[in-house]
Parts: structure tokens; sequence; C-alpha cells
């Protein structure tokens, strides 16, 4: 029996597998667990209502500007997220506010036999802990983001009132396929029979896989970017976004607090997914949608979006660090005004990175890091591999020495990236 929050947390840390941290040996390749587990609390996937995220890059900030909105719009929302970035209360909140600790600690005494009995990973309890909450809070909705994948992801127990798939790229290639195509067809696992889907962005080589998949299951597919379009202007700090619909101003003069350029794709999913629930009833207003996006961050915490950490020299982080992630990182960096680019950059050991290496800028200053995980690449091996690729700088393996040695090298007038990794991210002390 546990009484304190750390000692629960340790004994699911130290008892279940994380991925986060060793990677594939925490991957569970069927969703036997999860129906185990969900049984064994009475079903709680099917007592609320949902809206459910998947994707290869977007999917959080999708799922983040979603519950702002449906909470701008008076709705009792719940958002369950992953991975968390500094506390593990992140992952799971109700209007913002993160699940209580005591919380935690009775629901792993409850439900410690059934973990004992059939020894679930880490994501598989965070899940049902999550639904769990969410029911026994009484929420009108939650937005839940798939984990990996789709089809055999964890969450991938709830019948949504809308699937939202942002878009299809290079991630997770050994669990998910090594085509774009089976990649999709692995997302577009969580289109349920009957249930309305909004594609983010069209893709030539993921359309035809939603298309067929969304009329086995006689699922409304909506396309987002064939109705939306978002024109991005302004400086840094200071980006508003216009939106139309079918060429007609919708919104205008919109201050996204999340500023990164790719947020021009992700709102389209999330403007026609609010569209097709206001079609099913839900009371989402104007005025509702634009309270919830303009105040995203200060509503639902979330962190590690091309954030801003200081002004002089410019500081960002961004937890990109797939192929088409870093690319639109590097296009952001390209936009940017600075006379010296420093990047501090980690990267986890279990992917191929020399695509992401060659994305990299070569006239930057770098700093090779490793967050402190066993996942993480060492930093000399990231330093050989990235020097291969034409990048130079040095190797301080803490992250938060990486940073401190930046800062002392920058002038006012340069700029400072930290990333490659969600977990170099979590590791910023000023984050």
């Amino acid at each position: 029996m546990f009484t304190a929050y750390a000692e629960a947390l340790q004994y699911l840390y130290e008892n279940l597998p994380v991925f986060q941290r060793i990677g594939a040996a925490a991957y569970n390749k069927d969703l036997g667990n999860t129906f185990r587990l969900m049984e064994a609390l009475g079903n709680p996937q099917h007592k609320f209502k949902s809206v459910h995220v998947a994707g290869t890059n977007g999917k959080g900030s999708t799922s983040h500007m979603l519950a702002a909105v449906l909470q701008s719009s008076g709705y009792r929302t719940g958002l369950y997220t992953s991975p968390h970035l500094k506390s593990f209360t992140e992952r799971i909140r109700i209007d913002g506010v993160e699940i209580q600790q005591q919380f935690v600690v009775d629901f792993v005494n409850r439900i410690q036999p059934v973990i004992e009995a059939i020894k679930p990973s880490f994501f598989e309890i965070t899940v049902a802990m999550a639904f769990d909450y969410f029911v026994q809070q009484k929420v009108d909705v939650a937005v839940i983001e798939v984990g990996m994948g789709g089809r055999l992801d964890s969450t991938n127990v709830i019948t949504p009132e809308v699937s939202v798939i942002t878009n299809i790229g290079w991630d997770h290639k050994e669990f998910l396929g090594d085509t774009l195509e089976l990649i999709a067809a692995e997302k577009a696992g969580i289109i349920k029979q009957g249930v309305p889907v909004v594609v983010s962005e069209r893709q030539p080589h993921s359309e035809q896989v939603f298309r067929e998949v969304a009329k086995q299951n006689q699922a409304p597919l909506f396309f987002a970017s064939d109705e939306y379009t978002a024109i991005r202007e302004g400086e840094e700090g200071s980006i508003r976004f216009t939106l139309l619909k079918n060429g007609k101003q919708l919104l205008e003069n919109l201050c996204l607090p999340l500023q990164g350029v790719y947020q021009q794709k992700n709102i389209l999913g999330v403007m026609k997914s609010l569209e097709v629930l206001q079609e099913q009833g839900w009371r989402i207003t104007p005025e509702s949608t634009v309270h919830g996006l303009s105040n995203t961050v200060a509503q639902t915490g979330l962190k590690g979006r091309w954030q801003k950490l200081a002004d002089q020299p410019l500081t960002i982080c961004d937890t990109g660090h797939n192929v088409d992630g870093i690319r639109e990182i590097v296009a952001q960096l390209n936009a940017q005004r600075f006379d010296n680019l420093h990047m501090v950059i980690g990267m986890v050991k279990d992917k191929d990175i020399s695509a992401v290496l060659q994305l990299l800028p070569k006239d930057a200053n770098y700093y090779f890091c490793q967050a402190n995980l066993p996942r993480a690449l060492d930093a000399d091996t990231l330093a050989r591999q990235a020097r291969a690729n034409g990048l130079k700088g040095e190797v301080i393996p803490d992250v938060n020495e990486a940073i401190r040695k930046a800062q002392l090298k920058a002038r006012a007038e340069d700029m400072i990236f930290i990333g490659g990794s969600t977990f170099v991210v979590a590791e910023i002390e000023q984050l």
C-alpha cells in the first residue's frame, strides 16, 4: 500500500517498461493488456465523449488547441497527452489542471493486483489512469492524443466524436512500417465505424490509404487543407493568423501563443474538427474559438513548441525530432534574423539520425549533449556523426551545461536553439 505520490510513481517507473526511457522493449503490439485494464476498471472508455488525435507531427499542438477551445466553450474538458516534459501529472489534465497526486496514489493502490497479474507497460497504465480519472471527474469531453501509430495504440479503445489525423511522415519505422503508406495505414487505425475523420493535410502518399479505410468504415472523410487556409503574418513574438474557409475570411488577427510556422498546418485540422463537432450539436462559437486558440498555452500548459525562453540572445526550444519536424524547424530558423546561430542538440540512439543531420544548418555553432536516460545517444557518438555531415561544435554531455556554454559564447544579436529530442527539451532548467 503506497501512501506517498513519489512512492507510487517510483513503483510504476521501476516495475513497468517505459518506452520513452528504454525504447522497443516497452512496446506492446496488441491491445490485450489495455482491454484487460479497462475491464478491471469497469470499461471507462465507454463512459465519456472524446476526440482522438493521431499523426506523425503536430498531434500534441492540435490536441492542446482543441482542448482549449472546448474548455473556452464551457465544457469540462479532459486532455491526455504524452510524453510529459517536467512532471508525470502533465499527461492528464482537466480544464488545464493536472491530475491530483493523491488520485495517482489511490489508483496505483487500487490497480496494483491487476498490474502484478498482467504486467502492462507504463503507457498502458497511464491511459487506463487517464480514462478512469476522466470518468470519475465527470468530464463533458476529453481530447486524447495517440502515443504512437494508432491501430495498436493503447488509446485506440475509444469511439470518439471525431477522429483527427494531422499528417504522415517518417518516424518509428521499426514499429509502424518502412513506407509512408504503411505508416499511414497504422495511423488510419483510429478511424471508427461511422465516425467522421478529419485529416489536417492532404498528402499524396497517404490520401488513398485514408480514403480506403474511411470507405471501409463508412466514416465521413474531410481533408481540412481543401477548405481552410491560414495566412501567417508578422515578426517573431507577434505572429498573427488570418483564417479563410473556401477563400472567404473567417477569422483575422488571431494571435496564437504557438508561434511555430508549422502551426499553419495544424490549425487547419483544428478548425475543421471544430466545425464537425458544431454540426453534431456541440456549442462552439467564433468567440470561444478565438478565446481558446489565443489562450492555448495559458489554458492547457503546453510547452516546448517553438517556445521562447529569452530575448537577448533570442533563445528558442522545440521538441521536433523527426525528419519532417526538423525540416519545419530549419525553415523557421532560416526566416529568423540573427548574427550567429548556436544549436544545443541531443538525440536518441534507436533512430536513424542521418537524414536529420543532413538537414541541420552547416554554419551554426553546435553543442552536442545527451538527455539523462538510457535511450539517449551518447554525445560523443552524436558529434562524430554530425561532423561526418559537416556540422562543427563541441561535446558537452549535460544539457544545461551545454546551454550555459552557448549562452556564454552567444552575443545579444545571436540566436540559441535547443532541441533535437523531446528529452533534451524536458531537461531545460528554465522551461
